[in-house]
């Protein structure tokens, strides 16, 4: 059984998909990006942009009574490696120790041109 995890405050999906899906103990996330729930996108800098992508991250992680300590495998996308470093150290924040499996990667676009998306997976 699975069930749709999709919080008020969290921002509304972008296309048809569920912004996280349960399944026992497992919470498969999709890629979030750097928009509120009214629609608006934080851009203007790369690190600015990294953080409220990991706050969407995290308001989907709290909805199903999870924390970003239950993060076992993420993906990041970038517009450009160039970003990597930067992205880096503000995503390395929100880990105390034993931070995630993951790959980073660069595409040649995501969605409203932004330039972080990040999906991933809890376990609970």
């Amino acid at each position: 059984m699975k069930q749709a995890i999709h919080p008020p405050n969290a921002a509304k999906p972008l296309a048809p998909y569920t912004p996280a899906i349960q399944t026992g103990n497992t919470l498969y996330l999709s890629g979030q990006i750097a928009i509120d729930s009214d629609g608006t996108l934080h851009t203007g800098d790369i690190a600015t942009e990294t953080r409220k992508v990991m706050e969407n991250v995290g308001t989907l992680l709290r909805a199903a009574g999870l924390g970003y300590e239950h993060l076992v495998k993420v993906t990041i996308f970038m517009s450009d490696m160039a970003h990597y470093a930067a992205v880096n150290e503000v995503y390395g924040t929100y880990f105390n120790e034993a931070p995630p499996a993951r790959e980073a990667v660069a595409v040649k676009g995501l969605p409203r041109g932004v330039n972080v998306e990040i999906s991933g997976i809890a376990v609970g």
